[in-house]
């Protein structure tokens, strides 16, 4: 079952699904959506896609639904990709802090703040309708922001949930093609990576027990020869010892993002905006042709990816643009919890390593450093038993002080959007809305305001109270639903 099943990215996975080493997975695809049109308009492009198929390579049959309680009946895997609010509330989450002079991006800052605050309440009632019909099913989330998202989720369905997303594990392979490194398929040997969903670093790759990372790093034009080895000098690099994810861009250089992105003049969210309100319409009514039309918006929305991080003309490489990065992770994780195949992946999970204690009877864990409870983005093992995260290195001290400010902030934003967040760790005594929000963190909805405004003063791209007051208040006068999450009636 596809929990967003009118999204965008949906063929993806159904093309996947057709032909190559995921054919044969899945007897039957449930789409699940709220807005019939965009369920109406994705099926039209699964019908041309079997309609142009060679016999045997169809792909599943699928239906739709508006009903989560008919999609979720019999269920073995559920994947969601929802986005509450649409590409109008992306818009919003993105143009707030761009007016106030901040990074104004979908999942990073305070756009990510936000719309993990719309996107944490209707994930956990999914979540709770997961566990009352089908609680043998495992939960694979692409949900964005889809760390925070996944944090929310552990408390109501433990190890059956796990969250994906493909940034990580592009960039490993992306360095390892660049580095001369042959990855066995499924296989993570050898790779080293730590972070949280979108802030994370490769800091290891060895070939033949070698360290190839840092010879990588000092050839300027292997680095130029992929896209996160473009985002940043390679001196930079070179002193850092490790290759950063893309999203880190955001936060080593944060003033040309936001300059980019104002110079722009629209945001990302407003252009997929104005081209989905456009395309949806004509899949529908495009028969046998919209799949073409599809490929075609697809083609061009992969394009515009990160483009504020770009100089003028240059072009992303052409395997990006051909797609096939989150569904294969998708698909990946699936086939291995359903007992085909183990498979090693960079996902978020828990940072607890199971059946390990350290001193003192502590859990021994995945990221040295950060909370056991806390989910991270580490390469993990997957089989039917589940999913098992690879012990990595001690993060250097500013990445650490890094990880564990955003950790506090997610943390944060999980208590805020439900009854059941987890206190975070690190935060520092008497800092102001944040010491205000730990002491509330037994009262119930009255603390949730607190522990919204809290993540926003302490996130390290906005860094102030003034700041998060003023955009905190511009979110709750664009989303009403903001103000019954405080009250208790969400």
């Amino acid at each position: 079952m596809i929990a967003g099943g009118g999204g965008f990215r949906v063929p993806l996975l159904y093309r996947a699904l057709a032909a190559g080493p995921f054919a044969g997975l899945v007897r039957e695809l449930v789409l699940y959506d709220v807005d019939a049109g965009r369920l109406a308009a994705v099926s039209a492009v699964l019908g041309s896609l079997r309609g142009q198929a060679a016999p045997g390579a169809e792909g599943p049959p699928f239906r739709t639904t508006t009903s989560l309680a008919g999609a979720l009946a019999g269920a073995d895997m559920v994947f969601a990709a929802i986005r509450p609010g649409g590409t109008a509330g992306r818009t919003v989450d993105e143009r707030v802090a761009q007016e106030l002079g901040v990074l104004g991006q979908e999942t990073t800052g305070a756009g990510g703040i936000s719309y993990a605050l719309r996107t944490i309440p209707p994930m956990l009632k999914i979540a709770a309708e997961i566990k009352r019909l089908c609680p043998e099913a495992w939960l694979v989330n692409f949900t964005n922001p889809a760390g925070m998202v996944t944090e929310a989720l552990v408390p109501v369905l433990g190890p059956r949930v796990v969250g994906i997303c493909d940034s990580a594990g592009s960039l490993v392979q992306r360095a390892a093609r660049a580095a001369g490194v042959g990855l066995p398929a499924g296989r993570l040997d050898g790779v080293g990576y730590y972070g949280l969903n979108h802030l994370g670093w490769l800091y290891r790759l060895e070939a033949g027990g070698r360290d190839v990372l840092p010879g990588l790093l000092a050839d300027a034009g292997a680095l130029a020869g992929f896209e996160e080895g473009r985002l940043f000098p390679q001196p930079f690099l070179a002193r850092l010892g490790c290759l950063p994810n893309e999203y880190l861009y955001y936060y080593y250089e944060t003033a040309r993002a936001v300059a980019a992105m104002r110079a722009a003049g629209q945001t990302r969210g407003e252009s997929i905006h104005r081209q989905q309100a456009e395309l949806y319409p004509r899949l529908r009514a495009a028969g046998p042709d919209a799949y073409r039309l599809w490929d075609a918006a697809r083609r061009s929305r992969e394009e515009g990816y990160l483009a504020e991080a770009r100089a003028a003309g240059e072009q992303r490489d052409e395997e990006d643009l051909a797609g096939g990065g989150y569904e294969r992770v998708a698909l990946a994780v699936m086939r291995a919890l359903a007992g085909a195949g183990g498979a090693e992946l960079v996902l978020n999970t828990p940072n607890t390593l199971p059946g390990a204690e350290g001193p003192g009877g502590a859990a021994c864990v995945a990221i040295p450093g950060l909370p056991a409870d806390a989910v991270v983005e580490v390469p993990c093992r997957v089989d039917a038993d589940g999913v098992v995260p690879i012990a990595q290195d001690r993060p250097a001290d500013a990445q650490l002080a890094l990880l564990l400010r955003v950790k506090e902030v997610e943390r944060l934003v999980v208590r805020a959007a439900s009854a059941t967040g987890t206190a975070p760790t690190g935060t520092p005594a008497g800092t102001g809305t944040t010491a205000k929000a730990a002491a509330g963190a037994s009262a119930g909805a009255g603390a949730r305001r607190e522990a919204a405004l809290a993540a926003f003063a302490r996130h390290p791209l906005v860094d102030s109270d003034v700041l998060a007051a003023r955009l905190l208040a511009g979110y709750e006068a664009a989303f009403p639903e903001l103000r019954q999450l405080w009250s208790g009636e969400s």
